[in-house]
């Protein structure tokens, strides 16, 4: 992570025990980065110079703590030397009879582990020998517990009540779990009467549609009655007429064998 401060490039230190990237509040330890590409009395000023605009801007670096005995010399010395000027280099230099990691230049090489070319020693020992404990402390109860409080105030927990008096997080969990509960169980009641309400809108929709398919069930049935009503009428009438017709073909047929029978016994009688 970069922090911008002037035209050098300075870096933070991030020591955290969680894995997650949200995690922003962090302690924060300026380093000079290319410490080499400047003289020893303009790093001075420069590191003055940072110093001072950390304190106007309001930003809160990491300090070495002082309240053991044990390590309140040496951290008071190395408070002092912050921020920590560093060179980096990947490469292997010979010096005298030893292969070291350095920058070579045509005037000189830069040591990255020398004290009179850069504080990397310092640093290193500061950040994992001295205090890596205190760091691990201080992100666990200072910022990852103010991120924590934070969260649980965004979810509405607290820990201290209106007159800011500590009280108990499991009664806060409680009374919150309760409010909880009873405005599930409000939505509960809401969402069962809207679920009955629509179940009686449509019980009354398929009755009403029911009734109108009854309706025109009976008028399709009574539409079917009349029309066979006419049909049987029809065939009624069909049917007298065709006995009548019967019966006069009958009739007819009878007056004609008669009348028939009368020539012929007419033209018999003739003929004698």
């Amino acid at each position: 992570t970069r922090v911008v401060i002037s035209s050098v490039n300075e870096m933070s230190f991030v020591v955290t025990n969680e894995p997650s990237f949200c995690l922003k509040p962090v302690n924060i330890i300026p380093v000079i980065a290319k410490a080499d590409t400047i003289s020893k009395s303009e790093l001075h000023k420069f590191k003055i110079k940072i110093m001072s605009e950390l304190v106007s801007n309001g930003v809160q670096i990491y300090q070495f703590p002082l309240d053991d005995e044990t390590v309140a010399k040496v951290n008071t010395t190395m408070n002092g030397h912050l921020p920590f000027a560093v060179v980096g280099s990947t490469e292997e230099v010979s010096v005298g009879n030893k292969m070291v990691k350095a920058r070579q230049y045509p005037w000189g090489v830069v040591q990255v582990e020398n004290e009179n070319h850069c504080d990397f020693v310092k640093l290193r020992e500061m950040l994992i020998c001295v205090n890596m404990e205190d760091l691990r402390e201080q992100t666990h109860t200072r910022h990852y517990e103010l991120y924590r409080r934070c969260k649980l105030e965004e979810m509405g927990f607290k820990d201290t009540d209106p007159e800011c008096k500590p009280v108990s997080l499991q009664q806060t969990y409680e009374a919150k779990r309760q409010e909880f509960l009873v405005e599930l169980q409000k939505r509960e009641d809401e969402m069962r009467q809207m679920f009955v309400q629509r179940v009686k809108e449509k019980e009354a929709e398929l009755k009403d549609a029911e009734r109108e398919l009854q309706g025109r069930f009976e008028q399709l049935k009574r539409l079917h009655a009349d029309e066979k009503a006419a049909l049987e009428e029809k065939k009624r009438l069909f049917e007298d007429d065709q006995s009548s017709f019967s019966k006069r073909r009958a009739a007819a047929q009878l007056l004609q064998a008669q009348s028939l029978t009368a020539n012929g016994k007419k033209d018999k009688d003739r003929k004698k």
